[in-house]
């Protein structure tokens, strides 16, 4: 385990089955502090690059943390908390994606290089609702029922429309 270098050889760690363990700061992530209620606070990883039985090359990706959101519904502050866990096949070019066995999300590494802090920040950005809600937060509107019936001792614009068709 080592701290996280800004670039990585991805075909020369999985060879040395490198291990990166640590937390990065949202607000070190510009792109996903953009989408971000606020940009303190901190996310964990755990990076393993290697090779599986199959001898298909992989980053495994564990990621998780509170991310500060805006109720898109109410406009409150609210932390959702995200957990990755996912299982990258490391590719050379797009036409190996079809190689990739069931379980692997393609990640394409056309020189080799990897800047791992992004490829955390892009599984984060992955991980957004598109429409931020508060759990646990209804409002009334939300509750309401819509029925095809009028309530009792009114008629609906169906009924108006058969009293009509008799004349």
């Amino acid at each position: 385990m080592s701290a996280l270098p800004e670039l990585v050889d991805a075909w020369r760690s999985v060879t040395s089955r490198r291990r990166f363990e640590g937390s990065l700061r949202l607000r070190d992530m510009p792109r996903l502090r953009t989408s971000l209620a606020r940009d303190d606070g901190e996310i964990r990883y755990e990076l393993e690059f290697g090779r599986d039985a199959l001898g298909v090359a992989y980053l495994s990706l564990k990621a998780g943390g509170r991310l500060p959101l805006e109720c898109q519904r109410t406009l409150e502050a609210f932390e959702l908390e995200v957990s990755i866990n996912e299982h990258l096949g490391l590719i050379a070019k797009e036409e190996d994606e079809a190689a990739l066995p069931p379980g692997y999300e393609p990640l394409l590494t056309e020189t080799g290089e990897l800047r791992l802090a992004d490829v955390i920040e892009d599984e984060l950005i992955l991980a957004l609702p598109v429409v931020p809600i508060k759990p646990g937060r209804a409002t009334q509107e939300s509750e309401t029922v819509w029925s095809a019936t009028p309530p009792e001792g009114q008629s609906g614009p169906f009924a108006e429309l058969a009293r009509l068709k008799k004349r």
